[in-house]
């Protein structure tokens, strides 16, 4: 086990995703910016608006000029859904589900692979995160290096983010048209089977993590 000092959180094999901390300063923040607090707004939500969670979505925006991100993520609040945007504890439980689901039914003979990623990533540097969200897992460093998807029922794409990698590439590197796109994964590495997680890949994935140095 080991802990995330920032947060004072008790971690296992994930970390807690970098998001989480933006939502919290943004809670911190959103009585100054709208005169309530969380809790005096999922109180308003409750009392005050719409019955349903679709008309609570528009209501603080309609009613009260707030952003429609966060007029949805209140709304989702006051129906008592949530917290794992902005609470490290329900984060880390919440993540170990959506890795289980994203793992589920006919994925699920994926699973050795991603853990077998997940083993490699934690070898190249003790600053890796491993973040997991509901369709993918990103590693981080000081931004997102690399990612496991699970793109298929018999296939998992590395995503690397290779944009300032210098040189020719070689073939297995597929271009994901992410620097055409400005996303950060530029090239994924297709795996069917543990025997694809070899010494080429820990070279690309080492390459990725140290030009997020």
């Amino acid at each position: 086990m080991a802990r995330d000092c920032a947060m004072g959180v008790t971690l296992s094999l994930y970390s807690i995703h970098p998001g989480v901390k933006m939502v919290q300063d943004w809670v911190a923040t959103l009585k100054i910016k709208t005169g309530r607090s969380l809790e005096q707004w999922v109180k308003f939500i409750q009392t005050a608006g719409p019955e349903s969670e679709k008309e609570r979505r528009d209501w603080p925006k309609k009613e009260h000029g707030l952003g429609t991100n966060a007029a949805w993520w209140l709304a989702e609040r006051a129906e008592g859904k949530g917290g794992e945007d902005d609470d490290p504890k329900v984060y880390l439980k919440t993540a170990v589900q959506w890795v289980e689901v994203m793992y589920s039914g006919g994925k699920a003979g994926l699973r050795p692979i991603h853990d077998g990623l997940v083993s490699l990533a934690k070898t190249i540097g003790k600053d890796i995160k491993v973040c997991p969200c509901k369709t993918m897992i990103p590693l981080y460093r000081n931004h997102v290096f690399a990612e496991i998807k699970p793109s298929t029922r018999t296939r998992i794409d590395l995503g690397l983010a290779l944009a300032k990698a210098k040189g020719r590439l070689p073939k297995r590197l597929i271009d994901t048209g992410g620097l055409q796109k400005k996303d950060r994964i530029t090239h994924r590495i297709p795996m069917t089977s543990l025997d694809d997680i070899d010494d080429e890949v820990k070279r690309w994935l080492t390459a990725a993590y140290n030009l997020d140095g």
